[in-house]
């Protein structure tokens, strides 16, 4: 038996060494990615590449909490975020396939009561309209509203309409989580089965992706979960509450590990053809890959792209020459990277718990110029000064903010701020004395809380009780010395634009 399985063993290492591998990857990936580490104050990374038909790296670096000092492997778990949404895609063109859709369906079809904030967008928005973000709004529009709340799907939905689009529909690039979310609950609509039943069946089982889970609900509960760990607005790295977005789970809700992502590569590489078998019609496959949005068609920075768009789920681009698809994912605390470039059988994806990076992006495109043959460029070393400067600005900021917090009087009793406040999107907010200070809390949002620090100037400094959402100043609108309005502001990594909530 013994020496059936160092017959076994040696044949891996033989086959694990089949394919050529470009020097970066075989002599400098490993301290690369430790001083990446140290340089940009990632806890943990895990990363697999594999390359034509076969694993060349799979490995995991640092740790998944830094308390426990527990080390990151092949089977530690990171939110994807919105590398869930391929998996939605891939699942609504194999349904198209099986004909029991058409991606040309109106999203009406299958709810009569939905409704975009323009009819004629109602009348005409399709699911492939959906997969490839073409309502108008802007990017990540209404996720302050929906990220972490406690609406319901349907809820989401319906609060749709209250999404007033800054572009035109099909003509403006705005990146929707909600729309992801809309194409996917089709999906229950057609088989009966929840979104996150059916990718399990179709997808998830018969790959044997035994540690991935479809939704993230008490990931904290889950064996080798990474903690989530961000320093956005702070010096010292912070662990987050985990993100529930169960409730946008079509957009974001997979939770996986590099040694399953790499059966989804295989898969990818293969034209749906895993273990031998047919898991995923190769024409479906195809029909995700259809460039359905044209976000840029110049040259852009020093990488080697001209052409830049997105498909159903998934960025292309013409890398270096190559046809090469992509997404990155981020949750409080978790980004993440998966890419697959299919003329050279080649699949990269990086998972990280630090929010506040790039490298988990600049480790991927030293890779993919590695196995192209493109010129090297330490990506690292050449993006840290803007980061690190631009993160110093951030701190400065913020240290500038809190030593304006010297208890100044207030403009108006503290009485006059207290209330109820609403905007029409997000629903309301209420806002009590406490002491000197104000505290806010979110509606449909159990767990966020924010504290308000008069400042001066009728400014208050805005504090969330997650420290992801950031620290910012607030003002009150009033008129005749009567509060009528507060308008509140998040991390941009949730959402872009303020919030204005009237009182009531």
């Amino acid at each position: 038996m013994k020496r059936l399985l160092l017959s076994a063993s040696l044949l891996f290492l033989f086959n694990f060494c089949l394919v050529a591998q470009p020097s970066f990857v075989k002599d400098s990936i490993d301290n690369y990615i430790k001083q990446g580490l140290k340089d940009w104050n990632i806890p943990g990374l895990a990363i697999v590449i594999v390359k034509d038909g076969q694993v060349v790296m799979m490995k995991g670096y640092g740790v998944r909490n830094v308390k426990t000092n527990e080390p990151v492997d092949t089977n530690t778990l990171f939110m994807i975020a919105s590398n869930s949404k391929l998996f939605t895609a891939t699942s609504l063109a194999q349904l198209e396939y099986d004909k029991k859709l058409s991606l040309d369906d109106k999203i009406t079809k299958y709810f009569p009561w939905y409704a975009d904030y323009d009819s004629n967008t109602t009348n005409l928005v399709t699911v492939k309209d959906m997969l490839a973000h073409h309502l108008g709004t802007k990017t990540f529009q209404g996720d302050f509203t929906f990220w972490n709340s406690n609406l319901s799907r349907d809820s989401i939905m319906y609060k749709m309409r209250l999404l007033k689009p800054t572009g035109n529909f099909r003509q403006q690039w705005g990146y929707c989580n909600s729309c992801f979310l809309t194409a996917g609950q089709v999906i229950q609509q057609v088989t009966g089965k929840p979104w996150e039943v059916y990718v399990y069946d179709s997808i998830i089982e018969p790959l044997g992706m035994t540690h991935t889970h479809a939704l993230g609900n008490n990931m904290e509960q889950m064996p080798d979960a990474a903690a989530p760990y961000s320093n956005s607005f702070t010096k010292d790295l912070k662990v987050l509450p985990y993100d529930n977005v169960d409730n946008l789970a079509p957009a974001g809700a997979v939770v996986s590990c590099v040694g399953d992502i790499s059966k989804w590569l295989m898969l990818q590489l293969n034209n749906g053809n895993a273990n031998g078998k047919q898991i995923i019609p190769s024409q479906a496959i195809q029909r995700t890959r259809e460039m359905n949005t044209i976000i840029r068609s110049k040259k852009n920075g020093m990488l080697p792209i001209n052409i830049y768009g997105y498909g159903l789920g998934v960025f292309i681009s013409d890398y270096g020459g190559h046809l090469t698809y992509e997404h990155t994912g981020g949750a409080d605390g978790f980004v993440t990277n998966v890419c697959f470039v299919p003329d050279e059988n080649l699949g990269i994806a990086i998972f990280t718990n630090n929010d506040n990076q790039d490298f988990f992006e600049l480790l991927r495109y030293q890779v993919l110029d590695a196995y192209l043959g493109l010129s090297y460029h330490n990506y690292s070393q050449l993006s840290l000064p803007g980061f690190t400067a631009e993160r110093k600005q951030t701190l400065d900021g913020i240290d500038a903010l809190k030593a304006r917090v010297k208890g100044n009087n207030l403009p108006l009793p503290i009485s006059s701020y207290v209330g109820t406040y609403n905007n029409a999107l997000f629903g309301n907010i209420i806002i009590t004395a406490m002491g000197s200070k104000l505290l806010i809390k979110f509606g449909n949002h159990n767990d966020l809380t924010a504290t308000l620090d008069y400042m001066d100037s009728a400014e208050w400094m805005i504090t969330y009780n997650n420290p992801a959402f950031g620290i910012f100043p607030l003002k009150f609108t009033t008129d005749e010395n009567k509060v009528t309005a507060v308008t509140i502001k998040v991390n941009d990594f949730l959402e872009y634009d303020p919030y204005i909530f009237s009182k009531q």
